[in-house]
C-alpha cells in the first residue's frame, strides 16, 4: 500500500468504498468478496462458540480511518464504533497531521504484570528478600510452563516484590510478587494467569506464607506507548478562527484537563473513543485497555489527562500522549471472529507493539479533534445534522425516506425521536404508492428554489458554441436564510454539510467557494447568517444540482436582505458561481435553474436562449447510476482531447449540433420516436468523447430493452444519470432499472 489517502471517500456509496479500498491494495481478493457478499459477518453459530447462552448477534458499523502516517508508514485503520463523527474526525485530524510528517510513536516491550498475593506472613521483610534471592528459580519455573513463548523471544523477564504494610485488617502486612512477562504478540492474559498459578506453591514454600490471589493486572504500565505530533499554526485555522486562536484554545483546554479530574475524565474519554474503536475492530479486550488507561491517569496526586498539548518555540502546536496499551494480534479470541481477522489484514501490522503504536496515534488524533471543536465553535456546533441522522435511525426511518425525515427534523427545530416518528408517517403518506426512487422532496417553509435539469441533446458540444436542449425537472433545491449571532453558517443536511464559512476567500473549502463568491458579489460577506439548503436534486448525478443550489441561495439571500434582484441578475450570479464550481461551464445549467423553462441554448455574449413551448408532455425516465458525476473533470478531459486534435473534435461537435437542431423539430412535432433515435445517436458521439461509463451504458441498455425509444447520458457524464424517452410504458422502464439495483423516477417534460 502506497498511501492511506482516498479522496472523497466519505462521498462514495458503500460498494464504491469497498472497491476503492480493494484498488488501494488494502483488501485482498478473498476479503473483497467477503465484504461484497456479507461472508465476513459473525454468524449465530460461530457466536455460540464464543460465549455462553447465545441467542443472537448484534452488529456495529465498521468504518475506516484514513490519512494516517505513523512512523513514516501509511495505515488504513479499521474502526468499530456506533457514535457519529468519530471516524470523520479521526480522518480529518490524520490528514492535518500528515501535512507535517505524521505521527511519531514509540513503545516499550509488550510486558504484562502477573500478581501473586501472599498473606499470613510471620516476617514480610525476610519473605521479600527470600523471593528476590530465589527470583531466577521462580522465573525458570514460570517459563517452563510456556516454552513456546520463550522460543519466540518472550516469557517471564523479571520479578518485583512489594510490601503493603497493614493492608489486611485480619492478617496485617501483605506481600505481592509481580511477574513481568513479555507476551510478544499475544494479549497474554491466560498465559500470565497460568504462570502465576504455576509458581504459587514455590512462592509459598519460599516465603512461609499463604498465596491467595494469583492473576494478571490490567494496569499494563510496563507496556507503554508514547506518541507525538506537531501541527504548524498556519494549518490550524478554520471555522472563522485563525491558527493562533485554535492553538491557544487547545493548549488551554489541555491545561484544564491536567489540573481538574472532572475535566480529565471527559478529556480521556475522547482519547479512548479512538482507541476503543481500534480495539473492537481488532478483537482486543477494550475493557482491560480502558481500566489500565484510567488507572494510569490516576497514578499521580490526582486523576489527570493522558495527553498533553503545548506551544512549541516556533509557534506550532505540539501533542503528546503516554498510555499503557497491552494488545495482541494472535490467539483464539482474535481468530474466532471473521471480521476481526479481516480488519487485522487491512491494518497490516506485523506485531502487537505496532498495533499499540497505531492505537496511540489514533487516541492522540481523536483527542485533537475533540479539543479543536471545543476550542472553536463548541462540541455541539456542527453536530446537528449528525444528531438528526441518529434520531431518524432510532425512529426507524426507512432508507427511501431517511433523508427527507432528517431534513424535516432540522426544519422543525425539534430533533427528538417522537418527532422523527411523526415525520416517518408523514413522509410515507406523501409518497406515491410503490415509489422506490428514494427521492423524497422537502417543502421547506419560506424557502426559495432553483430548478434541476436534464439535457436532451448537446452536452459538451455546448461548451464549444453549439446548441443544446435542456429542460427543468420536478426535482429542485430549496434554500432559506436566518439571522444568527455571528459568522456565516452553511447547513446542507442531506449532504452532511454543516460548518461556519471562512470570511477570507482564499481559505474557503471547495464546497464553500461558490456560496462564498455569491456573498462577496452581493456585499454580504460580513453579515451574520445561517444558510439552510435542502437539495431534492441528488448530488453529482448530472441533474444540475450545483446550479440549482446557487440559484436557491441567491433567491433566499435576495428575499432575506430585500436586495431587489431580477431574474437576469440571479442568472448572472449563478453563472459566476458555476464558473467557480466547474471551471468552464456553458451557462445552460444556471439558465434552466433560474428560468425553469425548456430551452434551446447556445453559449455567447449574449447567449441564445429560445424558449421551446412544447405542445405535449414528454414522458421521461431518469435513471441514476449512483456514481458521482464530476462535471469539471469530464469537461477538462474533453478539453485536453480537443486541444490535441481540434479538427476531429470540432467535426464531432458539429454532428452533435446537427442532431440537436433536428431534435427541436421532433419536440415541437411531438415525434417521440424520432427524438429517441436522435438521442441514441448523440449517445454514440458522447461515447466517442469518452464521457460515458459502464454503469451508464448498462442503464441505457436496460431502458432501451424495456420500451424506451431512446436513451443517453445527461450532464457531464463519467457517472451521474441517464434519461430515456418512453412513449409506451415509462413505469416498465422504471421498474427494470430499480430491479437492476439503481434509482429511477418518471418525470414529464413540457
Amino acid at each position: 500500500m502506497q498511501t492511506s489517502r482516498i479522496p472523497r471517500f466519505y462521498k462514495m456509496s458503500v460498494p464504491e468504498r469497498v472497491r476503492a479500498v480493494r484498488d488501494l491494495g488494502v483488501l485482498n481478493r478473498e476479503d473483497y468478496r467477503s465484504l461484497s457478499n456479507g461472508d465476513h459477518l459473525l454468524t449465530v453459530n460461530r457466536a455460540d462458540k464464543m460465549i455462553e447462552n447465545v441467542i443472537g448477534v448484534m452488529g456495529l458499523p465498521v468504518g475506516l480511518g484514513l490519512n494516517f502516517v505513523i512512523n513514516g508508514t501509511d495505515y488504513v485503520v479499521p474502526l468499530v464504533v456506533e457514535e457519529p463523527s468519530i471516524v470523520a474526525a479521526l480522518s480529518s485530524a490524520a490528514k492535518l497531521v500528515r501535512q507535517s510528517g505524521g505521527f511519531e510513536v514509540e513503545s516499550t516491550d509488550p510486558v504484562l504484570i502477573g500478581q501473586i498475593q501472599v498473606v499470613d506472613l510471620p516476617h514480610p521483610t525476610r519473605a521479600r528478600q527470600a523471593l528476590l534471592d530465589n527470583k531466577q528459580e521462580i522465573l525458570n519455573l514460570a517459563n517452563s510452563l510456556h516454552p513456546n513463548m520463550v522460543a519466540r523471544g518472550g516469557g517471564a523477564r523479571d520479578m518485583e516484590v512489594i510490601i503493603h504494610a497493614g493492608a489486611s485488617e485480619q492478617l496485617g502486612d501483605m506481600l505481592v510478587a509481580h511477574l513481568l512477562v513479555d507476551t510478544r504478540d499475544a494479549m497474554g492474559a491466560n498465559l500470565v494467569n497460568t504462570m502465576c498459578e504455576g509458581v504459587a506453591s514455590l512462592v509459598e514454600k519460599i516465603t512461609g506464607g499463604k498465596v491467595f490471589l494469583r492473576i494478571l493486572s490490567n494496569l499494563a504500565d510496563r507496556s507503554l506507548v508514547k506518541g507525538y505530533c506537531s501541527i504548524p499554526v498556519e494549518n490550524l485555522g478554520g471555522k472563522g478562527y485563525d491558527g493562533e486562536q485554535v492553538r491557544d484554545g487547545i493548549v488551554l483546554a489541555s491545561e484544564f484537563a491536567a489540573a481538574d479530574p472532572y475535566r480529565a475524565a471527559t478529556h480521556n474519554k475522547g482519547v479512548m473513543n479512538g482507541i476503543d474503536a481500534v480495539a473492537l475492530a481488532t478483537g482486543n479486550d477494550w475493557r482491560a485497555i480502558e481500566a489500565g488507561a484510567h488507572a494510569y491517569a490516576a497514578r499521580g496526586s490526582h486523576y489527570a489527562s493522558l495527553s498533553r498539548w503545548s506551544r512549541a518555540q516556533d509557534g506550532a502546536l505540539l501533542g503528546q500522549i503516554e498510555i499503557p496499551l497491552k494488545v495482541g494480534v494472535v490467539g483464539g479470541p482474535l481468530e474466532s471472529n471473521p471480521t476481526v481477522a479481516m480488519n487485522l489484514r487491512m491494518l497490516n501490522v506485523k506485531s502487537a507493539r505496532e498495533l499499540g503504536e497505531v492505537m496511540g496515534a489514533v487516541g492522540l488524533a481523536q483527542n485533537f479533534s475533540a479539543l479543536r471543536a471545543l476550542a472553536t465553535e463548541g462540541i455541539q456546533a456542527g453536530h446537528m445534522t449528525l444528531h438528526a441522522r441518529s434520531v431518524a435511525t432510532a425512529a426507524g426511518a426507512p432508507p427511501e425516506a431517511f433523508d427527507a425525515v432528517v431534513e424535516r427534523l432540522i426544519e422543525s427545530g425539534t430533533i427528538k425521536i417522537w418527532k422523527a416518528r411523526e415525520l416517518v408517517t408523514e413522509v410515507a403518506e406523501q409518497s406515491a404508492p410503490g415509489d422506490g426512487s428514494g427521492l423524497q422532496q422537502l417543502e421547506a417553509k419560506d424557502a426559495k428554489a432553483g430548478n434541476g435539469k436534464i439535457i436532451f441533446l448537446g452536452e459538451h458540444s455546448v461548451v464549444y458554441g453549439r446548441h443544446a436542449i435542456a429542460a427543468p425537472v420536478e426535482l429542485a433545491v430549496q434554500a432559506r436564510v436566518h439571522d444568527c449571532a455571528d459568522g456565516v453558517n452553511l447547513v446542507v443536511p442531506r449532504w452532511g454539510v454543516e460548518y461556519r464559512m471562512h470570511q477570507q476567500a482564499e481559505k474557503r473549502r471547495s464546497f464553500e467557494e461558490p456560496a462564498g463568491l455569491i456573498l462577496d458579489k452581493l456585499g454580504l460577506s460580513g453579515q451574520a447568517m445561517r444558510i439552510e439548503v435542502y437539495p431534492n436534486v441528488p448530488r453529482a448525478m448530472g441533474l444540475g444540482g450545483s446550479a440549482a443550489t446557487a440559484v436557491a441561495i441567491i433567491r433566499a439571500l435576495d428575499d432575506h436582505f430585500s436586495l431587489g434582484l431580477d431574474e437576469n441578475e440571479v442568472n448572472r450570479l449563478a453563472y459566476e458561481s458555476e464558473k467557480v464550481a466547474h471551471g468552464n461551464p456553458s451557462g445552460i445549467d444556471n439558465t434552466v435553474a433560474t428560468f425553469g423553462q425548456t430551452l434551446l441554448f447556445r453559449r455567447g455574449d449574449p447567449p441564445l436562449i429560445e424558449e421551446l413551448n412544447l405542445p405535449h408532455k414528454i414522458p421521461v425516465v431518469i435513471g441514476m447510476s449512483g456514481v458521482e458525476s464530476l462535471t469539471a473533470k469530464m469537461v477538462a478531459r474533453v478539453r485536453a482531447a480537443w486541444e490535441k486534435n481540434e479538427s476531429l473534435y470540432e467535426r464531432i461537435f458539429d454532428e452533435i449540433d446537427a442532431l440537436t437542431l433536428q431534435a427541436v423539430d421532433a419536440l415541437k412535432q411531438n415525434n417521440i420516436e424520432q427524438l429517441g433515435e436522435l438521442m441514441n445517436i448523440n449517445q454514440g458521439l458522447l461515447n466517442a468523447l469518452q464521457v460515458s461509463c459502464w454503469e451508464l451504458e448498462e442503464l441505457i441498455q436496460i431502458a432501451r430493452e424495456n420500451g424506451a425509444s431512446g436513451a443517453k447520458l445527461t450532464g457531464g457524464g463519467g457517472g451521474g444519470s441517464i434519461i430515456a424517452v418512453c412513449p409506451g410504458d415509462p413505469q416498465r422502464v422504471v421498474k427494470a432499472i430499480r430491479d437492476a439495483g439503481y434509482q429511477a423516477m418518471e418525470v414529464e417534460i413540457g
